[in-house]
């Protein structure tokens, strides 16, 4: 069947529950053990009810990933709409909105992780787009923190995706008991990411010499 992009209206909260449901079961089974019929009985809502919100398993996971990656690039740009100029001022908002967003939802921040490559056109199109919408704010970011603070060695890029590897898979060591929150962990990992790319980028750090003696560019 042709996927349907176009959502059709929701009857109060259903699918945000349905959504919810689905997020949990992706992330306790994943996405090819888990079952139409899990989500029914996970939900309350039957079969045939489901399937007005969605037509395929792949439809909803598309549907959690949109929704999650909408709300995080919403959120950031909210808040950066009204933020100071000062690129590491802004960095760091971006990395307490991030972490702050996905330590109040740890599991879709697992199918996020896990699913990333599970999604075949129309959908991968349509998530890729959001998420490359949030790595340009981003890239955007540390190219004007590269330029304020002549980071001359800065590779931009390899630090965005240095970056996002060091946030992303937190839902594999966090402890809510032992670690601290949202706000502070975003402190402390600003702080490691910054100090990193401040002293290396600036040449004030010692940089690696790669097997041809050429100097290595480690973006963090």
């Amino acid at each position: 069947m042709t996927a349907t992009l176009q959502r059709r209206p929701a009857a109060g909260n259903k699918l945000d529950h349905i959504l919810s449901c689905a997020t949990r079961i992706f992330c306790e089974k994943g996405y090819e053990g888990a079952s139409i019929r899990d989500l029914s009985r996970r939900s309350g809502v039957s079969l045939a009810g489901l399937y007005y919100y969605f037509e395929s398993k792949e439809e909803l996971l598309y549907l959690i990933q949109k929704h999650c990656f909408t709300t995080l690039l919403a959120r950031l740009e909210e808040e950066l709409g009204s933020a100071p100029r000062d690129p590491e001022a802004r960095l760091r908002l971006l990395i307490r909105n991030h972490l702050g967003y996905f330590l109040q939802n740890p599991e879709a921040m697992k199918v996020l992780a896990h699913e990333a490559d599970s999604l075949t056109p129309p959908y991968a199109r349509q998530v890729a787009d959001i998420k490359r919408s949030y790595y340009r704010i981003c890239r955007s970011i540390l190219d004007d923190l590269k330029r304020q603070r002549k980071l001359r060695r800065l590779n931009t890029r390899l630090a965005v995706m240095s970056l996002y590897g060091m946030m992303n898979w937190i839902y594999t060591w966090y402890k809510p008991r032992l670690d601290p929150d949202a706000d502070a962990l975003a402190d402390h990992m600003s702080d490691l990411f910054l100090g990193g790319i401040l002293a290396g980028a600036s040449g004030s750090a010692r940089w690696p010499r790669s097997r041809n003696g050429r100097r290595r560019a480690l973006a963090a």
